[in-house]
C-alpha cells in the first residue's frame, strides 16, 4: 500500500495499484505547475487512488487533462489524461516515502531546461515514452 498526500496534511491519499510508467516529466505544463524544473510522477489505474481525508480540487490545464491539488497549500497530486482514462498519474514526491517509486526515465526531455544535468543513466525520450 503507498500513502501520501499534501504538504499540509488536508489531502491524504493511498493506493493498493501497482505502480508503472515512473517518469521524470519535463513538460513545459508540468514545470510551470510545479514551480519546478521537472516532476517525478508514477502512474497507478484510476480505481486504485483512493482519497482517505478531504478530497483534492480540479482543474483542467488543456482539453484532455485535469490537474488535483490541495485546495489550502496547493501541493499538486496528479494528473489524468483523458486519452489515457483508466489511469492516472501521481506525483511522486507526495508519497509519505518517494523512494518506493523510483524513476525510470525521463519524458519531455526534448523540453528540459539546458541548466538542469540529468546524468543519471536512465532513458531520456523527446517526448512522451513510446509504448
Amino acid at each position: 500500500m503507498l500513502k501520501g498526500g499534501c504538504f499540509c496534511g488536508k489531502v491524504r491519499y493511498e493506493t493498493d495499484g501497482k505502480p508503472f510508467n515512473a517518469s521524470l516529466c519535463h513538460c513545459i505544463d508540468c514545470r510551470r505547475v510545479a514551480s519546478s524544473p521537472l516532476v517525478a510522477w508514477f502512474s497507478v489505474k484510476r480505481e486504485a487512488l483512493h482519497y482517505v481525508d478531504a478530497q483534492p480540487k480540479e482543474f483542467a490545464s488543456s482539453d484532455k487533462v485535469l490537474r488535483t491539488f490541495c485546495p489550502d497549500c496547493g501541493s499538486p497530486l496528479t494528473y489524468w489524461n483523458a486519452d489515457a482514462a483508466d489511469d492516472i498519474d501521481v506525483a511522486t514526491c507526495s508519497l509519505d516515502d518517494p523512494a518506493a517509486v523510483p524513476p525510470a526515465d525521463h519524458v519531455w526531455a526534448s523540453r528540459k531546461l539546458q541548466w538542469l544535468h540529468t546524468d543519471d543513466g536512465l532513458p531520456h525520450y523527446p517526448e512522451e515514452r513510446p509504448d
